[in-house]
């Protein structure tokens, strides 16, 4: 059963320490779950690992935190091939897309070789939630910053701008991020930016931001406009309240 609308849930946060296993999916990506409406059947989530590289080890330790969870997982790998012959039955078939965190920028080039971008798109517009933590948060969005290049955040723009915003992940913990954000939004290299802290996810019905998420006390998002009005263009910066999610 398809979301009743497109919805991506864009986030800083996804995994946590688990009970039973090394790791185990917090809130948030049960939240994309219970977003899908899926009832009656074990949800299915596709993992795409492009920005980790694709790695083997980490594809097992999520595929036991989804056995956990009552999930049932796939894994979407492009290195050192498809690891499907039906990329686009596997991406329409499934409840929930998880992309994982690593290099935005080698994801949207692996992505464009691959022609994953139009598939990720349909699917969205199908009703699969879209989500994802760090760079398969900037993946949806036009752009933001990334250490894709280095230590030395460099912008990244072009993002497969589902949402026509940029994006600031990581925003309370990583401590270029923020003014890099605030430059690039005063700039005029990004446009209207949401951002979330670690723990928070943002969540679009459509390609409207609906609400803020987080399974970390404390944690919210942020809105950073451009404002025009004075001698200089400057970025705005307002928070946005998150709604804090139980603990599965």
């Amino acid at each position: 059963m398809p979301a009743d609308a497109p919805t991506i849930l864009a986030t800083s946060g996804g995994l946590r320490p688990g009970e039973r296993s090394r790791l185990a999916f917090s809130g948030l990506v049960h939240h994309a779950v219970e977003r899908s409406g899926t009832t009656g059947r074990a949800p299915r989530v596709v993992h795409v690992g492009t920005a980790g590289g694709d790695q083997r080890w980490f594809a097992a330790e999520l595929s036991e935190a989804a056995r956990h969870a009552g999930f049932h997982l796939d894994h979407l790998a492009l290195l050192p091939m498809p690891s499907h012959d039906d990329v686009r039955g596997l991406l329409l078939g499934a409840d929930v897309v998880w992309v994982g965190g690593g290099s935005v920028a080698g994801l949207l080039a692996l992505w464009r070789l691959h022609d994953l971008g139009p598939l990720m798109a349909e699917a969205w517009r199908a009703g699969v939630v879209l989500s994802g933590v760090s760079a398969g948060s900037l993946c949806w969005h036009v752009g933001g910053p990334t250490d894709s290049f280095g230590p030395d955040l460099r912008l990244v723009t072009d993002g497969l701008a589902l949402l026509p915003y940029g994006n600031g992940v990581h925003y309370d913990s990583e401590a270029q991020r923020r003014p890099l954000v605030q430059r690039a939004v005063a700039a005029g290299d990004l446009p209207l930016t949401y951002c979330s802290d670690d723990g928070a996810g943002l969540l679009y019905r459509g390609t409207e931001l609906v609400e803020v998420l987080t399974d970390r006390p404390g944690a919210r998002g942020y809105r950073v406009e451009r404002d025009t009005s004075g001698a200089a263009p400057r970025a705005v910066e307002s928070p946005l309240e998150a709604r804090l999610l139980p603990q599965p």
